[in-house]
């Protein structure tokens, strides 16, 4: 879900817009209040609980009383438990992840002095992300109006030291993160020769290397063939980068040695869409693909054979060595799914992660423009989508149709340093589809129907509202997407009480139509076609549409609906025609190909399979041959897989790594051992680290008929706890690099080993290689390709032996640096090489050979 900033103009009139529908308190500052935040523990006696506590210091000179006042925040949202013990304030889940603490009759805090508010909730904490964010108090008048809105500036998140507060509870079996913990990791992986590295990642099909290499200079002419120019365009920026000098262009017959591009079949291990083939020898250079997608990715081959060291030192002359290359993808379906609604992420962002995708041959880019908490589209016909859905600020109540404030984007619309608001327009939609279209990536919208959908309902409320005090009645209505008279009572996945659209109402499915050919004009204009639409459709509440009279009456006039819970899949059967109609295939999570039993659980949905439904499967962990099944019953199916594919996810269990853990941890190491027709061999642990197998006993395993069915896999990159663009790149590197094996590279062998201990030991094999590889050319790459990249580097590991401090790598060829003063480690700091006396407190990180440096490990030895 994405938010791009707006012309000043128009956030203006959304200012004004926004007047007539509440009267919040100016904004005046920051607070005189300092807030401090701790987890306690989450070793409580309510299972999965956890408590943790406020702490207000008063540094103003005015006291404040037991009224008057609240104090908003976001916290990963987590129903709020009675603390046994009587406080001074209570919190209270508003919606979504929207909190407030108000004070209880008797609360003074004078200047000057602190006071402690504990609380209990449930779904332990273990993350500095998961903290409070966006704190802000609104100070009322006698009446209770709101008068004034001042955000806490002195705001500190006590670390997380102890194992109550980096565990989940007793069932959580996940080991703490330590420096000793990582050397034992370590320990795992050895150094490999820079000669013994495959040469291209993802791994071609077949390569083979002689002796020689080709120097290229601007001298040597890049000739194309039809259709190929904007391929050789494209190479020659790229070279341009690389040597500062031009290349020139032409098209038809070489006339001299040079870089020739052409197109003619090509099949390589019976594919040929984007196949091709590159060769390097003393007569120049030559790439021939199926199509253009084929010539482009050998171009991207091409540029990955230059050398690291071009990369971070540019030269006129790049020595390129001699290969011959045949090649083409494992699957046609290789995706990277972007959510820029809970957190904006900017125009720019995205097309700097769309050359990323390119250079590691991902062709699909899942768009997710819309949310609960923001609508980041502009739409011709609807204003109120980006007026009132694409900006975040402080409202009066949940009944006004303004978006509040969600995963700290404070109390402030556009306000700088924050992600909250922010949408693209026309132009720049039209602009990054083009861009992906040059890239031979196919961007695919989404818009989620019927749940995830509140920002789109809070705009539509605030259009019927404009529409109507204008007396026109007919019109307010033609897009509106709820029931006001529904009193159902639900909470979403994320929290929300209000989130669901009517599926009763015949302008839920008009406002659909409406955007869906809207952005359709908007492809049209790009030049690019549009042939497929995600509708989203998962995570529906249960309770939802249970107290609509307009689903009621729907229910009456259809009683083979049954269930009010099965309107989710009405409302699908109602959809797939309308998008059919458009020529459109119908792509969606995995909910819109399942049907819900009586007791809430899934089971395929005949209905679709086979036909222009693609689910997209990410519940491998709590529904572990979901994949399997659908695939068998005949849906095209893209695996998520949530325990290999997950971005978001963190890495681990360290506090300080940020990113979500629901589902438990994914590292590099996992988007790399991935076995999509045995899936069961690598799903290795439940999200409480309790180890799987015995599990997977009587599940569904695919049928060898049903491989064909499997269009390929798709990566995640929800946006919860990432802000801006560090932090996106961080998230995705160097698991997007591993994830792009999985999905291009042919299958690996230990894929279908039988046996585990024999598979397990081929894994590590294949791992340590790729480790290597990361280490030594494709990380210290990133920070220099497209301008670069800010990527993630494990910080060492460390142990005390014998009076020793040991270190080493997850990565062999990164160098680790190492201070005993107290400072931190810099490129220039002395370089650990072998084991160090172990004494006093020692600062280590992990370099590679582009500067670039991880987190601090910290090992403070105590003489006994």
């Amino acid at each position: 879900m994405l938010i791009f900033f707006r012309a000043a103009a128009l956030f203006l009139l959304s200012a004004l817009l926004l007047t007539c529908q509440q009267t919040p308190g100016s904004t005046t500052g920051n607070s005189t209040v300092a807030v401090s935040w701790e987890l306690l523990t989450n070793f409580t006696s309510v299972e999965n609980g956890f408590e943790a506590r406020f702490t207000l210091t008063n540094k103003g000179s005015e006291t404040l009383s037991d009224t008057g006042w609240a104090l908003f925040f976001n916290m990963a949202p987590r129903p709020i438990l009675a603390h046994p013990q009587s406080q001074p304030g209570k919190l209270q889940h508003l919606n979504g992840d929207w909190y407030k603490l108000t004070p209880n009759k008797g609360f003074v805090l004078k200047p000057n002095t602190s006071v402690e508010i504990r609380y209990m909730g449930t779904e332990g904490v273990i993350k500095e992300t998961d903290a409070p964010l966006g704190l802000y108090f609104v100070f009322y008048d006698k009446n209770g109006q709101e008068e004034r809105i001042a955000q806490v500036a002195d705001y500190q998140i006590q670390p997380f030291t102890r194992k109550e507060q980096q565990l989940l509870g007793k069932e959580d079996l996940e080991p703490i993160q330590t420096p000793e913990l990582r050397y034992q990791q370590n320990l795992r992986a050895s150094l490999i020769a820079p000669e013994q590295l495959p040469r291209l990642v993802p791994s071609p099909v077949r390569l083979t290397a002689s002796a020689g290499s080709f120097a290229l200079t601007n001298t040597v002419p890049i000739y194309y063939g039809p259709g190929l120019e904007s391929e050789a365009r494209f190479l020659a920026g790229k070279l341009q980068a690389l040597t500062g000098t031009t290349f020139n262009l032409s098209s038809g017959t070489p006339a001299e040695k040079g870089i020739v591009l052409t197109t003619s079949p090509v099949q390589v291990n019976e594919v040929t869409k984007e196949a091709y083939r590159l060769g390097i020898d003393s007569n120049g250079i030559a790439i021939n693909g199926t199509d253009a997608a084929g010539v482009f990715y050998g171009i991207q081959s091409l540029l990955a054979l230059i050398p690291t060291e071009t990369y971070l030192k540019p030269a006129a002359t790049v020595s390129l060595p001699f290969v011959q290359v045949e090649d083409a993808p494992r699957f046609p379906f290789r995706g990277l799914h972007m959510d820029v609604s809970r957190n904006f992420q900017t125009k720019e962002t995205v097309l700097r992660f769309l050359d990323l995708l390119a250079f590691y041959k991902i062709n699909h880019f899942l768009f997710y423009t819309t949310e609960d908490e923001g609508w980041r589209l502009e739409i011709d016909g609807l204003p109120e989508l980006t007026e009132v859905g694409a900006q975040r600020q402080h409202t009066t109540g949940r009944d006004t149709p303004v978006l509040h404030p969600a995963y700290g984007s404070g109390p402030t619309p556009y306000e700088k340093g924050k992600h909250g608001s922010g949408f693209y327009t026309r132009a720049d939609f039209i602009e990054i589809l083009k861009y992906a279209r040059e890239r031979h990536i196919k961007v695919i919208p989404e818009v989620n129907f019927p749940g995830h959908a509140r920002a789109a309902i809070k705009a539509m409320e605030a259009r019927y509202q404009r529409l109507m005090k204008a007396g026109k009645k007919a019109e307010a209505e033609e897009y509106r997407l709820i029931d006001p008279d529904d009193r159902s009572v639900y909470l979403s996945a994320q929290g929300y009480r209000d989130n669901v659209v009517c599926v009763a109402r015949e302008s839920a499915y008009h406002f659909y139509e409406k955007v869906v050919d809207e952005i359709a004009e908007m492809y049209r204009e790009a030049g690019v076609p549009m042939d497929v639409m995600h509708a989203g459709g998962d995570e529906v509440p249960e309770g939802a549409w249970t107290r609509s009279p307009m689903a009621a009456r729907l229910l009456r006039e259809h009683p083979e609906i049954g269930d009010p819970k099965n309107l989710q899949t009405y409302f699908f059967r109602q959809l797939v025609p309308r998008l059919r109609k458009r020529n459109l295939t119908i792509h969606g999570w995995e909910e819109v190909a399942l049907l819900k039993n009586p007791d809430g659980s899934y089971r395929a949905n005949p209905e679709f399979a086979g036909g222009p439904v693609v689910p997209y499967i990410w519940n491998n962990l709590f529904d572990y041959d979901l994949g399997n099944r659908l695939a068998n019953a005949g849906y095209p199916v893209v695996l998520c897989n949530v325990s290999n594919f997950y971005f978001d996810l963190a890495y681990n269990n360290d506090p300080q790594e940020p990113g979500l853990y629901w589902a438990g941890f994914v590292d590099t190491r996992q988007n790399w051992t991935f076995a999509p027709y045995n899936m069961f061999w690598t799903t290795y642990k439940t999200a409480m680290g309790k180890p799987l197998g015995p599990e997977f006993a009587g599940k569904e395993r695919l049928k060898p008929e049903a491989r064909k069915n499997i269009l390929g896999i798709e990566a995640q990159l929800w946006s919860e706890t990432i802000k801006g663009r560090d932090m996106i790149e961080y998230y995705a590197l160097p698991k997007l690099i591993a994830f792009a094996e999985s999905g291009w590279a042919p299958e690996r062998p230990w894929e279908s080993l039988e046996d585990r201990a024999t598979r397990e030991q081929a894994i590590a094999q294949g791992w340590n290689v790729f480790a290597n590889t990361l280490a030594q050319r494709e990380l210290p790459r990133l920070a220099r390709l497209n301008g670069g990249y800010n990527y993630r580097l494990p910080p060492p590991g460390a142990f005390v032996e014998n009076g020793s401090l040991k270190a080493n790598v997850e990565y062999p060829g990164l160098a680790i640096r190492y201070t005993i003063d107290g400072s931190e480690p810099t490129g220039q700091s002395a370089r650990y090489t072998s084991p160090l006396p172990a004494r006093g407190t020692v600062k280590l990180k992990s370099f590679d050979a582009a500067g670039r440096s991880s987190r601090t490990t910290t090992v403070a030895v105590t003489t006994q």
